[in-house]
């Protein structure tokens, strides 16, 4: 049974989205699995975070859900369908349970991309201790057809100022570092890079272990606890 639901979702996501896609997504998948436990961590300091002028286009409307009952079904059906709806369906609830906020941004009337925050904690295990200021930034997506429009660095430059005029300190990011388009987004902000962390498992606990991008060797690894770094989430890109 759990072979045939594969085979039937991977139908579905064909239908969707074509041949290109699943190309592309097979392609992920084979450098997720290469390089899984390798993070690029990214922060901004929001208090020191100049005027941003965020032109958005007419054309374009950006807005923040902050509950579940918020969400539009149109929406939800555009976010959950988009690859797998039951795991979708469960991060929706859980994240919103837990005070995330999600923030979605449209071209016309049309879903063009989304993504979620949480301040004050992690969404899960993180790398280093998150102080109420602080503020996660995590599972962005723009759609397909928005894709090459500048679509996230609009969405992320929106919800920088907007955390800043609410008087948020830090933000954080990260993505895999196999994930070119993710890194290349990243330059496009005010989000700089801490580093990179590689994370293993053994014996049931996370170990991290911390080193510079590229020229710095790793920094003594060290078991997760309440005070070291930990694992992040997975993400769904």
């Amino acid at each position: 049974m759990g072979i045939l639901g594969s085979i039937r979702r991977i139908r579905e996501y064909f239908k969707r989205h074509g041949i290109v896609e699943i190309v592309r997504r097979a392609g992920l998948a084979a450098r997720r699995a290469l390089f899984a436990n390798r993070m690029v961590v990214y922060y901004c300091d929001l208090a020191k975070l100049a005027a941003m002028p965020v032109n958005v286009p007419e054309s374009i409307r950006i807005e923040r859900v902050r509950g579940e009952g918020e969400l539009g079904a149109g929406d939800r059906e555009a976010i959950t369908n988009f690859w797998n709806p039951d795991l979708a369906q469960r991060n929706i609830r859980e994240r919103f349970e837990k005070g995330a906020t999600l923030w979605l941004i449209r071209s016309g009337e049309t879903l063009a991309g989304y993504g979620w925050t949480i301040q004050g904690q992690p969404i899960s295990p993180y790398y280093f201790p998150i102080s109420p200021g602080d503020v996660q930034f995590f599972d962005f997506l723009v759609f397909p057809k928005f894709r090459g429009r500048a679509i996230q660095w609009l969405l992320t430059a929106h919800i920088l100022k907007k955390l800043k005029d609410e008087g948020a300190s830090r933000a954080f990011a990260d993505t895999h570092e196999w994930n070119q388009a993710q890194l290349a987004s990243f330059k496009m902000t005010p989000f700089q890079p801490m580093g990179m962390v590689r994370t293993v498992k053994l014996f049931g606990r996370t170990f991290a272990g911390w080193s510079a991008m590229k020229t710095a060797k790793p920094k003594k690894v060290k078991a997760v606890d309440g005070t070291s770094p930990a694992t992040a989430r997975s993400h769904e890109r």
